[in-house]
């Protein structure tokens, strides 16, 4: 029978343009997390290389691969999952290639890959204006993969902003949401953390979190703030700054299942009335006056007796 307990780490880089030292960098903390007790280490979202989007083509590679069989020894020498936020890998489409994340287990086996789904496409006038998505062809599928005593969702970054991923993800089985990331400092302060809990929270899940931080030297800014959430959305572990950064936390599985039955979310959905709106367009969701109306009938009859 497998523990309820797992022991997880979340680990804060600063990566740059430099892929031999970004995977240097990487393994001392994981080696660091793995002498913690941690069993599942997470890294970030572009953990091998956050530089110029001119040299995307140069950096991918297949995988398995170069990086997946360097962090597969690693990890067999250890005994944790590895899991890489992400690397860029090779891809079908001329031009472009995919942000790929990476779970491979305490025996160097790789146990899933998950090509980002939601692609970073932004336009904040003065702050921000990125496409991801003239650089990376997205993923197609959702993926749970087991890992240890967990059924983790993957995810990648931006992924973040669209619930309706992780609510999927829950359904299909997940207890624990992998959220790696490199998440912009422009919008981070005011999105991230929200986001991050409100994720754990709509769906009872833990959450682990690792994200790049500070500024590179071409000028890429991201928001750190690492983070470990509980199913309550309560922060169990988090980043104290900027600095690379190994969090710990040991998760009681068994609370996702708890707190599952005492606030039943997954069951309580109601498919059928969103299936419905959704099917006959806008006209099939009630307007405010119309929902004015029908709750003043409600308290007027109650209040008649009838």
């Amino acid at each position: 029978m497998k523990s309820s307990t797992w022991i997880v780490a979340a680990v804060q880089t600063q990566s740059g343009a430099n892929r031999d030292r970004n995977i240097e960098t990487t393994s001392a903390l994981i080696e660091r997390a793995a002498r913690a007790g941690a069993t599942y280490v997470q890294v970030p979202e572009l953990v091998t290389y956050l530089g110029p989007p001119g040299r995307y083509d140069e950096i991918a590679e297949s995988i398995p691969g170069p990086t997946t069989e360097h962090f597969a020894a690693l990890a067999r020498r250890l005994g944790v999952s590895v899991h890489l936020g992400s690397l860029l890998e090779h891809s079908a489409t001329p031009g472009r290639v995919h942000n790929t994340s990476v779970v491979i287990g305490p025996d160097g086996a790789l146990l899933a890959t998950y090509r980002k789904v939601h692609l970073f496409d932004i336009a904040v006038p003065g702050e921000v204006e990125f496409r991801e998505s003239d650089l990376i062809a997205p993923g197609s599928q959702l993926v749970v993969a087991e890992v240890g005593p967990a059924r983790v969702g993957l995810s990648i970054c931006f992924d973040l902003r669209f619930p309706e991923l992780y609510r999927a993800l829950a359904l299909a089985g997940a207890t624990v949401l992998a959220i790696p990331a490199a998440f912009s400092a422009v919008t981070g302060p005011s999105h991230w953390e929200t986001l991050v809990r409100a994720r754990a929270i709509e769906s009872h899940s833990f959450v682990v979190a690792a994200a790049q931080a500070g500024t590179t030297a071409e000028g890429v800014a991201t928001n750190g703030d690492s983070m470990i959430v509980g199913p309550w959305g309560e922060v169990l572990a988090r980043a104290s700054g900027d600095d690379p950064e190994v969090l710990v936390a040991s998760l009681d599985l068994e609370q996702v299942r708890r707190r599952r039955e005492q606030i039943a979310v997954l069951a309580l959905r109601r498919p059928d009335v969103y299936a419905s709106a959704i099917a006959h367009g806008s006209p099939a969701v009630a307007d405010a006056a119309t929902v004015a109306g029908a709750t003043s009938e409600v308290a007027a009859s109650r209040g008649s007796g009838t």
